[in-house]
């Protein structure tokens, strides 16, 4: 989409972003989530750009705007994480505009965000999983414990984020093969297994889920795999609160959320196997480093994989006892 280059109108700025935000929702296919971070991160900075000067366009942004910006984040107490994220916002924003406007330079390249440090999510250790993945006894009828139950055991089982949950049809979860067809970030597809507890907690839902689709519709043997009591795509938020409810009703320290699942999902199955890259592959990461986050192994556990693995790291008994004379 080419974007009007006259000699900056009123509201050029809200234009340029509105023309952005629909790039990188129809010709990249960014997730909603993202492209609402992205809004957000890029709203900030054209409201404290129009605070310096209201006149000022974006393509008379210098660095000095940036750092200023960057400065301003920072002391209203923003990690930097996030101001790493806001950095990616305006330099993608910024390359946008160099293809469609003609701006020549990017001024938020090169420059850094502060440190921050690494923070990891909130994990369960297995005893507190298996309490809260317990089916037991419920106060809740039986349509809300039942895809409780299934959405909660399929977050465990195949590490999903929230969105991929929530963005499950029925056709994407392959119960006799024991996989799920799951669309992540920039709609990339992976498919990872689902356990046997996930699988049967599907089952035990599948039932009750039919009987709320709309009669002869498409959607009574396909569509979204967890609904409401009309048919409909359960929400996100709808999915926080009752997991929130469950932890709190299981007595779980803390609050419960779906990320913790995953997050201990990927820890659990990391401590077991110490496969970092099949770890990697089944949470759908582009990077392993971000993989790294969720590594909980101490430097023993990494001493004893390293010395059962590498060729040349096995000591013969007698080697490890010699002591010098």
């Amino acid at each position: 989409m080419s974007l009007p280059d006259p000699a900056q109108p009123p509201g050029a700025n809200q234009k340029h972003l509105a023309a952005f935000l629909l790039h990188l929702e129809r010709e990249r296919q960014l997730s909603p989530h993202t492209v609402s971070g992205y809004r957000r991160d890029l709203e900030r900075f054209l409201a404290h750009l129009a605070r310096r000067d209201a006149d000022r366009t974006l393509d008379a942004v210098d660095v000095h705007e940036v750092r200023s910006f960057v400065a301003a984040e920072h002391q209203r107490g923003l990690d930097g994480r996030s101001i790493r994220r806001a950095l990616s916002a305006l330099r993608a924003l910024f390359d946008y505009l160099a293809r469609t406007t003609g701006i020549r330079r990017n001024p938020a390249k090169g420059i850094p965000a502060p440190k921050a440090a690494r923070r990891l999510p909130r994990t369960l250790d297995t005893d507190q999983v298996g309490h809260l993945l317990d089916a037991g006894a419920s106060t809740d009828d039986e349509f809300l414990s039942r895809r409780d139950q299934a959405c909660f055991e399929l977050i465990y089982s195949s590490g999903l984020r929230l969105a991929e949950l929530v963005g499950l049809d029925v056709g994407d979860v392959d119960l006799h093969d024991a996989l799920v067809t799951v669309t992540g970030k920039g709609r990339k597809t992976r498919v990872v297994p689902v356990g046997r507890q996930a699988r049967a907690a599907i089952r035990a839902w599948l039932p009750l889920r039919a009987g709320v689709m709309p009669p002869g519709s498409e959607a009574e043997g396909g569509g979204p795999l967890f609904v409401s009591r009309k048919g409909r795509r359960i929400g996100a938020r709808s999915i926080q609160q009752r997991l929130h409810q469950r932890g709190l009703a299981r007595q779980i320290d803390g609050r419960v959320h779906p990320h913790a699942l995953r997050h201990s999902f990927a820890s659990h199955l990391l401590e077991s196997s110490g496969d970092l890259r099949a770890v990697q592959e089944l949470l759908g990461h582009a990077d392993i480093s971000t993989t790294q986050i969720y590594t909980h192994l101490d430097f023993q556990h990494l001493a004893e994989v390293y010395d059962r693995s590498h060729p040349r790291a096995q000591r013969r008994k007698s080697e490890k006892d010699d002591t010098l004379e």
